[in-house]
Parts: structure tokens; C-alpha cells; sequence
């Protein structure tokens, strides 16, 4: 492993030298966005770089909604999205497209994140161009290729592929190792965290009309999503019936779930919680309203990998509803408890956390894991020190 520049030192590291260094990031989800967004305006900090933003288009509004919150200029939008799009039409579109720019742009990197098809194929369309690959959130695993699916096997490609590897954590960066992944593998913290210096504010006002309604003094709040592949089925009938249980027992208990667009998640979350007085089931948020809503909550139920690492910048316990989590430190840390998708199992657990304030303290005091709000700044460094011992 190649330990990080120290975020205060390397200013102007290639500076003199004649070299422009040209970095494209490429990504094209709402959570890719949130992540990459302020290490884009990092990159945009340095005068030795020249920096390009590519989005695929993988998602549409819900991605342009982070783009306009970080006022993120963007060079190509390939616009990739498409009704009933599957996971081959994601990968091919992205692939042939992204061929076009890159002879086009012919950056010096391309920078992709964690484990989305977008961030795979993107780190392909690199390699058949000889493209170096940096990337970012590189080294975790479950070690079960369709657990998630298909972000574990994406996030191992793109690992193999990439030369540059911006872990996390020590965690990740051991992971890799096991690999015998070693070189220019740089421990730099989640730029999530550094995302909130821009979204989590003081006053914040919601855009979400249904969020404006709420008084947030009155009643705890528990935050929940449910969306993934594996989840689909008889595993979100388990989430929902557990919650649902939750509100009719503890009558200061409201739940607020923003419902995914898929039909399969929404016909679920209308079924059976649809006449909850005391679960609001709202549209997809902003990223401004999202990480605003997190910091007022009592706690989180989700089974997303993103609010694992954003809640506990919250101070927020964090129920995973799965099996498993590439994000052991969090548990290991104790911000984040996996529950699973028994029925049983999530309302013992989240009732555990409304009755028991010893419990609840042990979660919402832990120390977070995922960095102190400089990992783009570290990304950053590490890539101009690489640049100069490769000039």
C-alpha cells in the first residue's frame, strides 16, 4: 500500500514541469453523483489539471438533482437511460459511447466510482483505449458475486481493470491485498462524508412538500429505504409488515420512506403501508433533502450501501435490512446493525433501539469509520504524486 500525501502539502506538485493533466470523471447514478460530485470540485481546485465530467445518463433526474446542487459543469451526457433498460443495454450503450469520447478527449485518467454498471464499463471502455483507471471506493466485497447483484462483481471488475485504488479504509485496503492488489492503493476516506460540508445545513427548509408538513419535534422519526434487486419479492413484504408493526405498537413513532420509481418496490409500499397514517411514503428526495432529513432522524432502516456510511456522519444508528454489508467497519464500529429480512428479526431489532437509551447511545455515539470530510482532497494528491513518478 502507498500511504496518502497529506492533504496540507503537494500544492503545485507537477506545476512548472509544462504538464496539463487531464482527468474525466465518468458516472451516471444519483449515488455515484453524490460521491464523485465533490471530488470533481476538487479536482477543479488544481490548475495542474484540466478536469472533464462525463455522465452515461444510467439515471436521469435524480442525477441531474446533484449535478445542479454542486453546480457541476458537464463537457458529454451520453443519455444512455432507456425504457426497461437491463443491465446488458446499460453495459453496451455505455461501452460504445464511451469509446467515441474517450478518442476524442484522450484524458491522461479516467476516474470511476465504487460498483455501479456504469463505473464497470466505463473502466472498460479505459482499458481497450490503454486509458489509465482510478478507482474510487475501491476494495469492498461481500465475497459472494450475486450478493449484492450486481454491484459485487462490478466493483471486482472495475478492481482488476483500475491502477489507481482509493479505498475507504484499511478495511478495503486489506481486501485488496488479499488480492494481491498492492500497488497504488491509497487509503483516503468516503468522499460521502465530504458531501455533506455542501448538503447538511443549519435551517435547512425542505423542497419536498410532503417534508414541509412534518413537525419534527413532535414524534421520532425512523428514515427508511428499501429498493435493491435481492430485496424485490418476499424479502421488501417482510421490511414492510416489520414496520408496519413498528407504528401500530409505538404511537410516537412516524416513518418516513422514500419510495423508489420501480413498480415492484411501489406497488409493495402501497399495498401494505399505504394506509399508515404515520408512514409517509414520499417521492425520491434530493441529495439536499435527503442528508437533511438523515441528521433529524431517530434512526435508519435501510438496505442501501450509501446511508450506511452517510447516517452515522449523523450520529444516527443504521438497521441494514440484508444479510450481509461490504461495510464491515461500520459494523465493527457499531454505527450500523445488519438485521436481515426476517420480519421477526427487523422489528425486534429496531424496537430494541426505541425502548432500550443505552442501546441506542452505544450506536449514535460510535465513532464513524469513513473519514473526517478530506478524502477527495487526499484523491486529489494522490493523483498528481502518481503523475510525477510516472512523468
Amino acid at each position: 500500500m502507498i500511504s496518502c500525501p497529506d492533504v496540507q502539502s503537494g500544492i503545485g506538485v507537477i506545476e512548472g514541469k509544462g504538464l496539463k493533466m487531464r482527468v474525466m470523471s465518468v458516472f451516471g447514478t444519483r449515488p455515484e453523483a453524490i460521491k464523485m460530485c465533490p471530488l470533481v470540485r476538487e479536482l477543479e481546485k488544481h490548475k495542474e489539471i484540466e478536469s472533464v465530467v462525463c455522465l452515461t445518463g444510467q439515471h436521469r433526474e435524480m442525477l441531474q438533482q446533484v449535478i445542479d446542487i454542486f453546480d457541476i459543469n458537464v463537457k458529454y451526457n451520453l443519455d444512455i437511460m432507456q425504457p426497461r433498460q437491463t443491465l446488458t443495454t446499460i453495459t453496451t450503450s455505455v461501452l460504445e459511447k464511451m469509446e467515441t469520447v474517450l478518442k476524442g478527449e484522450q484524458p491522461d485518467m479516467v476516474l470511476v466510482h465504487g460498483d455501479t454498471t456504469t463505473s464497470f464499463a466505463a473502466a472498460l471502455a479505459a482499458f481497450y483505449q490503454q486509458i489509465p483507471v482510478g478507482h474510487v471506493e475501491a476494495g469492498l466485497r461481500t465475497y459472494d458475486k450475486y450478493s449484492p447483484f450486481p454491484e459485487e462483481m462490478n466493483r471486482s471488475l472495475t478492481g482488476r481493470i483500475a491502477t489507481l485504488h482509493f479505498s475507504p479504509t484499511e478495511h478495503n485496503q486489506r481486501n485488496l491485498s488479499m488480492e494481491n492488489v498492492t500497488k497504488h492503493v491509497y487509503v483516503t476516506g468516503n468522499t460521502v462524508i465530504d458531501a455533506f460540508q455542501t448538503t447538511v445545513k443549519e435551517g435547512y427548509v425542505y423542497k419536498d412538500t410532503d417534508l414541509q408538513k412534518i413537525n419534527f419535534d413532535r414524534k421520532r422519526y425512523i428514515l427508511m429505504t428499501a429498493h435493491r434487486r435481492e430485496n424485490l419479492g418476499q424479502p421488501l413484504v417482510n421490511i414492510c409488515h416489520a414496520v408496519k408493526r413498528i407504528v401500530e405498537e409505538y404511537p410516537d413513532i412516524e416513518v418516513i420512506y422514500p419510495v423508489h420509481m420501480n413498480p415492484a418496490v411501489r406497488d409493495t409500499a402501497t399495498a401494505i403501508l399505504g394506509d399508515q397514517h404515520r408512514v409517509h411514503l414520499v417521492h425520491p428526495l434530493d441529495v439536499e433533502d435527503m442528508h437533511n432529513l438523515m441528521a433529524r432522524s431517530y434512526m435508519v432502516m435501510t438496505d442501501s450501501g450509501g446511508l450506511q456510511e452517510e447516517a452515522p456522519a449523523c450520529g444516527v444508528p443504521v438497521l441494514v435490512l440484508r444479510t450481509e454489508t461490504e461495510r464491515p467497519e461500520a459494523v465493527q464500529a457499531g454505527t450500523v446493525k445488519v438485521v436481515g429480512v426476517n420480519e421477526k428479526e427487523i422489528y425486534q431489532n429496531a424496537v430494541a433501539l426505541l425502548t432500550d437509551p443505552a442501546e441506542y447511545n452505544r450506536m449514535a455515539k460510535a465513532v464513524n469509520p469513513y473519514g473526517d470530510g478530506h478524502a477527495s482532497e487526499r484523491i486529489v494528491r494522490s493523483i498528481l504524486d502518481w503523475k510525477i513518478h510516472t512523468t
